[in-house]
């Protein structure tokens, strides 16, 4: 069975309501089975936290379709705008994924926001690099509420799983590669989701314009020119 078979079989895709499926594994189910719960959060809140690359992200859009919410940067917060924030979620009640709120937020804005939300009876979802009861705030009242959000950790994509995000994005574009080049990939590029949606979109625009197949030279070369590499020399070769 080559590498390329087993990774399709490894893993059972997972329809994201209208977005990309998202690929359930032991590192990120049970932040998974916390969206499915949407939106019977105890507090009106649920974080996922976990390192740079890891689906936060993904996981914030597919709540949003879900919840037919907004997602907004931590850092956008401004206490003056708070009311008309909560109004334009799009979702009744109200329903607002916050990202990266360990980072550069308002904590007076925040504290108002998620009260706004309790009060009027939405959700509040929010992503981070750390648990909300291990985030290092001033403010008290705002540091008890979020000690209280339950929060879920998605772990670091392994090479499976970042194996089989590949694997998934050529065959969503219909693109036959080979098994060297996903392990070609899966060894040498920074490892994000966005980073394998991109390369996939630049492997197909490059192989279509120069009509070439995607090979391993392919791949490298995409690589470097699009700074996705997370190696400066580059020793491999194909047999």
């Amino acid at each position: 069975m080559t590498a390329a078979r087993q990774l399709a079989l490894e893993f059972t895709p997972r329809a994201a309501l209208g977005l990309d499926d998202f690929l359930v594994v032991p590192g990120n189910a049970t932040a998974v089975s916390w969206l499915d719960r949407w939106p019977d959060w105890p507090n009106r809140a649920f974080a996922v936290f976990g390192p740079a690359g890891c689906g936060k992200t993904h996981l914030a859009h597919v709540w949003q379709a879900q919840s037919r919410g907004r997602i907004v940067a931590a850092a956008d917060l401004q206490a003056s705008a708070l009311t008309g924030l909560v109004e334009a979620t799009g979702a009744t009640p109200p329903a607002l994924a916050i990202e990266d709120a360990d980072r550069g937020v308002d904590e007076t804005a925040l504290f108002h926001l998620y009260n706004m939300i309790v009060e009027a009876g939405g959700t509040m979802l929010l992503t981070s690099r750390e648990a909300p009861a291990r985030w290092r705030l001033e403010l008290p009242d705002l540091a008890s509420r979020m000690a209280a959000v339950p929060a879920a950790a998605l772990d670091e994509p392994d090479d499976e799983l970042f194996a089989a995000v590949l694997v998934k994005q050529f065959a969503d574009r219909q693109l036959g590669v080979g098994a060297e080049v996903v392990a070609y990939l899966t060894t040498h590029m920074e490892r994000s989701f966005d980073a394998a949606r991109r390369i996939v979109s630049e492997l197909d625009k490059a192989a279509l314009a120069g009509r070439r197949g995607i090979t391993v030279p392919l791949a490298r070369e995409i690589l470097k020119s699009n700074n996705l590499t997370t190696m400066e020399n580059d020793e491999w070769t194909s047999e």
